[in-house]
């Protein structure tokens, strides 16, 4: 699945995208945006072997915080 079709799923599904995609999914998000779409949002973990469990904690940590206004039409990277 290329990532437009993936940015274009998880839009559907309200869902954010997590990736460890720093090259390509930035201009790519850029791009859906640009043409009229809306993203929840795009998180980029890196590097990509990152301990999962750290990237995991992480991230709940994020979903029990944050508002899902807080990551729209955004890219985050997440370094460790």
């Amino acid at each position: 699945m290329d990532d437009q079709a993936v940015l274009r799923r998880a839009s559907e599904q309200g869902r954010i995208l997590v990736t460890h995609d720093k090259r390509t999914m930035p201009g790519h998000l850029a791009d859906f945006l640009a043409e009229g779409h809306s993203s929840p949002g795009v998180i980029i973990v890196i590097p990509q072997d990152a301990p999962v469990r750290d990237v995991a904690e992480t991230l709940l940590l994020i979903w029990a915080d944050a508002k899902p206004e807080d990551w729209a039409n955004r890219v985050e990277i997440i370094p460790w």
